[in-house]
């Protein structure tokens, strides 16, 4: 039986095909477009996935729609309603965007199909599972659980922010669950606002800052007396109510009312790219203490209503992997699954899972004991060595081809041992957010200079950022506070007690910027302010050629460890072709470039255009 889900026309649309249960192709469509958080509708990435699968339009038993948009036009309307006359502005430019395309969402999905490929209505089926199912199903069906507590938690899909839901077997029965304006995603997302980061997609970033907070300090504990005592009350399951005076996403064009916030507050809402000072460090810290918290009462809950001991986790606030540190930490479960494409891509896959397992009714697919069925989440398109050489000469760039992987890798990690900054892309490319060591721009986890470097030089991106270390899987407790593994890059951990540097007496009442570039640990260019790393364990089964690597790395220098962040700059997606890498490689200070087995030097192209 072979399903293709989507996922599109909010943010992040993706697609992803599965063949009697199995995952062959998933990819967003960012990757192809190149506009970061692409939302329209997936073609590219249809086109691939029915390409690298074999499979044609006609062939499939059925499309399946991330989504429900009429359950989503019964909230919006419901919603205006509620707050006239509030909104009406709102009301009257969204309506006939509503009337003439989203309410008519069989049509515009059957027109865009036929562009790729002229096929039949009505065959294959084209199917609607809610939001939240698709969150669900897409954690849980691909785990290696035969029952699971399921947590999904967003800002909204049709109605629903947060549902705890049972899976079992091949069901999936939804609990309980918390409806839209209330939502800790959305909450988030304020204060991710207020800060002067983009909603939904600079999210990360606000976790990011918060540990340059000052917890002990009494502006940040009074910050979070306010949010508990007027924002949001918190209730024992988890369940809270967000008081909508302060707020105006509900019908309105922004997060919050920004006068009621600053009279609350004491201060402006931050423009973006202004400068950052200690009060949005500790309104970061705030509001992620008291997501921790609401989490952490979630998956209580859904431990008391399920009494498994595994937990899936699925949805964009499942992406923030300081709160599912916390969780794990907790020992609440005793296994935990988080969706690597957590947020709205990863409901095109979960939309082709539940309508594969609960409309057809299909048994689960078994794969390997205590493995997940995302093969590394490495799930997009690969190229070969006609696809990679034609653009090196288009680019005029000379090469070293390498004989076999164990010498690719002792001359890769001989190069980032002397400081030199690798892009790295290799195999197919990841689904999901996370750089996982298919389109990864590598370092030297041991240089102080590096995070730096890195940051200004190639990202161009925010200083205050951290970076992740990638780790051989079975050596994580050497330098981490944990053991199980972290294959997605979703947990955060504190670096090994015995690696860390003491700090000095004043260095919490420091300014942020004061805490910045100060060396930490043994490891300084992966170290957060706090001790913390967003640890991604690598096994040589999944990631053969990356896992290779670290071994050669550690084979040199006895350190199992390199930092790796995802192969773009700012505010473009992760590279996709080889295309993609030279331009990325070429317009930074990145020193080398390693695509399959082969080699490229910046100075190759550095001297070859000074000949010209």
């Amino acid at each position: 039986m072979k399903i293709l889900g989507i996922s599109a026309f909010y943010h992040d649309a993706a697609a992803a095909i599965i063949r009697d249960g199995e995952i062959l192709a998933a990819c967003q469509e960012e990757r192809f477009s190149r506009i970061k958080h692409d939302p329209s509708f997936p073609a590219q990435s249809i086109r691939f996935c029915l390409q690298y699968s074999g499979i044609e339009l006609h062939e499939l038993d059925a499309i399946v729609f991330y989504d429900k948009p009429f359950l989503k036009f019964e909230r919006l309307l419901e919603t205006y309603y509620s707050f006239a006359p509030y909104g009406l502005r709102s009301f009257l430019l969204s309506m006939p965007v509503w009337i003439k395309e989203k309410l008519f969402m069989k049509r515009i999905l059957y027109e865009e199909l036929n562009k790729i490929e002229h096929f039949t209505r009505g065959k294959p089926r084209l199917l609607f599972p809610e939001h939240h199912l698709s969150h669900a199903a897409s954690a849980f069906y691909p785990s290696s659980f035969a029952d699971a507590a399921i947590l999904t938690v967003d800002g909204v899909g049709e109605w629903a922010t947060v549902s705890i839901s049972k899976g079992q077997g091949k069901d999936i029965t939804l609990l309980k669950q918390l409806d839209f304006p209330h939502s800790l995603g959305l909450l988030y997302s304020a204060f991710t606002y207020y800060c002067g980061f983009a909603v939904n997609g600079g999210e990360y970033k606000l976790m990011g800052l918060a540990p340059y907070g000052n917890g002990n300090a009494q502006g940040c504990r009074r910050m979070i007396e306010i949010i508990k005592s007027k924002l949001v009350d918190i209730k024992e399951d988890g369940s809270i109510f967000l008081h909508q005076e302060y707020f105006d996403y509900a019908v309105g064009k922004r997060m919050v009312r920004d006068a009621a916030w600053k009279e609350l507050f004491g201060f402006e809402r931050r423009e973006e790219d202004a400068p950052l000072d200690q009060r949005y460090c500790d309104m970061a810290l705030a509001i992620q203490r008291v997501t921790e918290e609401i989490i952490l009462l979630l998956a209580k809950e859904a431990l008391r209503l399920t009494g498994s001991e595994n937990l899936c986790l699925a949805g964009g606030v499942a992406l923030n992997c300081v709160a599912n540190g916390k969780l794990h930490a907790a020992g609440l479960f005793k296994n935990i699954f988080i969706q690597p494409a957590a947020g709205d891509a990863g409901g095109a896959l979960g939309a082709a899972y539940a309508a594969y397992h609960i409309y057809f009714g299909k048994d689960r697919v078994n794969g390997e004991q205590g493995k997940d069925l995302l093969k590394g989440s490495c799930l997009g398109p690969e190229f070969s060595e006609t696809d990679i050489l034609p653009v090196a000469r288009k680019y005029g760039m000379g090469y070293r081809k390498m004989g076999d992987i164990g010498a690719l890798a002792d001359t890769t990690a001989k190069l980032i041992a002397d400081g030199n900054v690798i892009g790295w892309f290799q195999g197919r490319m990841e689904f999901g957010p996370r750089a996982l060591g298919a389109r990864s721009i590598l370092g030297d986890a041991r240089s102080p200079e590096m995070q730096k470097k890195v940051n200004l030089s190639i990202k161009n991106r925010e200083g205050f950022r951290p970076f992740a270390p990638s780790v051989m899987a079975e050596e994580v407790q050497n330098y981490f506070e944990m053991e199980d593994p972290s294959p997605y890059m979703l947990l955060v951990k504190e670096v090994k007690r015995s690696r860390r540097f003491p700090l000095p007496d004043d260095y919490t009442t420091r300014n942020w910027v004061d805490k910045l570039y100060y060396q930490r640990s043994e490891l300084p260019a992966i170290t957060h302010v706090d001790y913390t790393a967003r640890i991604q364990t690598v096994d040589s089964q999944t990631h053969p050629r990356f896992w290779q690597l670290l071994w050669s790395f550690r084979e040199l220098t006895g350190c199992a460890v390199l930092l790796n962040t995802s192969f773009n700059v700012r505010d473009e997606p992760i590279v996709n072709t080889p295309d993609d890498a030279f331009r990325c490689f070429l317009q930074t200070k990145m020193d080398y470039l390693v695509i399959g087995d082969f080699i490229f030097d910046k100075k190759d192209y550095i001297a070859e255009n000074k000949v010209h």
